[in-house]
């Protein structure tokens, strides 16, 4: 089997093309479906993985037929997102075998996040898995690259301090809001969505204690749940335009395919301000702020790459414990690659055992008949050894006989480390022997 991984993330391609190529979670099973329809092939495996910063799939398929799949996987995706297959090739990487293995690791270690050592790819990772199992395109390969990515990642997170010297955007976001507000006792909240990750900002918010705080969302019985953890109001996202004016700072993170805060509702709200700035941080792929909201005078709008440069910090502890992540990876991609050289042997081994079976059968039976004749019982056990011997030797032995030059001398060398491994033991201590 061959494994290969085609995707573009925050250093390949800009935020508004990864954007229009984001899967929201509930279409990923019915994408891995269209996919595999689409290569015409007996259940090759693939999975997806879609967040903010990435893009990616993963498909493994015996190795004569990997190959051939990379280019209709391409232009699959670039069709997903309305574009060309050039144009997503300009914007993407595609990696095999080891090289797809060892990116897997790493983005499951969080050392190819936007925020080194991020926690939240690692479920991000574990959702895909989980959905390509339901979809019925996880096979044994990816299950094991996966398991194995999820392995490395914990020790990483152990066995480092991979996390320990980098800013989370929930962070960078409360930072960024205390530069532009004097005193954030003194503002208040609006939060669009119930997700993980407006939960982890309403977090860092509210260590902040502000004046009030409200969430939105489009589902009013989730957002109350979320509201009421943190003590604050919720609302339905339809009320939102309406209320837009009553907020200082607005953290929007949904799964909306459509920016769900217009540039028409922010110049409302701003006139009804009488000027007075906003804080805006779009941390959703595709945007739920429109880009054009980024132009008015009185607003301070932020999205995931614009928060890059503030979760990015340089230490000597910080490149220690990538230095030691990447050696743990290592070992990891050595292990996995091991185990799919392994994979590779398996039906040959199958059909040696079959062989040796159905050579041992034909013998035992040989047997039989022979002790039914009355034929002595140490002439029938000499028999079967010398049937079974020739059998297991009569091919090794003719291919050697037809061999010539070169040829034969490799077959030769071949032929005594398989069969005459024991012979040429050295006798001493280890080998079942004392040395006398």
């Amino acid at each position: 089997m061959s494994v290969f991984a085609l995707g573009l993330n925050h250093t390949t391609a800009p935020l508004d093309l990864r954007g229009r190529l984001a899967f929201a979670p509930e279409q990923m099973g019915p994408a891995l479906q269209g996919l595999r329809e689409r290569l015409q092939r007996d259940l090759p495996e693939a999975a997806l993985v879609s967040t903010c910063n990435r893009t990616e799939l993963y498909v493994a398929a015996p190795r004569a037929q990997a190959q051939e799949l990379v280019r209709p996987t391409i232009e699959w995706l670039a069709e997903q997102g309305g574009i060309s297959g050039g144009h997503l090739l300009t914007h993407s990487y595609v990696m095999e075998d080891r090289a797809a293995a060892r990116h897997a690791f790493r983005v499951a270690a969080g050392l190819d996040s936007m925020v080194l050592g991020e926690p939240q790819i690692l479920g991000q990772m574990k959702q895909a898995v989980r959905l390509a199992d339901e979809a019925g395109t996880l096979g044994t390969t990816l299950h094991q690259l996966f398991q194995r990515s999820f392995s490395v990642a914990k020790e990483v997170r152990t066995s480092t301090e991979i996390g320990a010297h980098s800013i989370s955007m929930a962070a960078a976001a409360v930072r960024l809001a205390s530069q532009l507000f004097e005193d954030m006792g003194q503002i208040k909240v609006l939060f669009v969505g119930a997700g993980e990750m407006i939960e982890l900002v309403a977090t860092h918010f509210a260590a902040r204690t502000p004046k009030a705080m409200a969430v939105a969302n489009r589902t009013l019985e989730r957002g109350e749940r979320l509201a009421s953890r943190f003590g604050c109001q919720a609302m339905r996202l339809s009320d939102m335009p309406n209320r837009l004016h009553e907020f200082d700072a607005v953290i929007s993170c949904t799964a909306s395919t459509l920016p769900i805060i217009g540039l028409g509702a922010v110049e409302r709200a701003l006139k009804a301000r009488r000027r007075r700035p906003m804080f805006m941080v779009d941390l959703a792929v595709p945007r739920d702020i429109e880009p054009e909201v980024s132009q008015l005078s009185d607003v301070y709008l932020y999205t995931v790459d614009d928060l890059s440069a503030l979760v990015q910090t340089a230490s000597e502890k910080r490149q220690a414990a990538v230095e030691q992540a990447e050696a743990i990876i290592d070992a990891g991609v050595q292990s996995f690659s091991h185990w799919l050289d392994q994979r590779a042997a398996v039906p040959l081994i199958q059909a040696l055992n079959r062989q040796a079976d159905d050579w041992g059968a034909t013998e035992l039976g040989r047997a039989r008949k022979l002790l039914a004749r009355g034929e002595p019982v140490e002439q029938v056990l000499e028999a079967l050894a010398r049937g079974l011997t020739h059998k297991m030797l009569h091919g090794t032995l003719a291919e050697l006989h037809a061999a010539e030059g070169e040829e034969r001398a490799r077959l030769a060398d071949t032929v005594s480390r398989l069969f005459l491994r024991q012979s040429t033991r050295q006798p001493g201590p280890g080998n079942g022997e004392t040395g006398r």
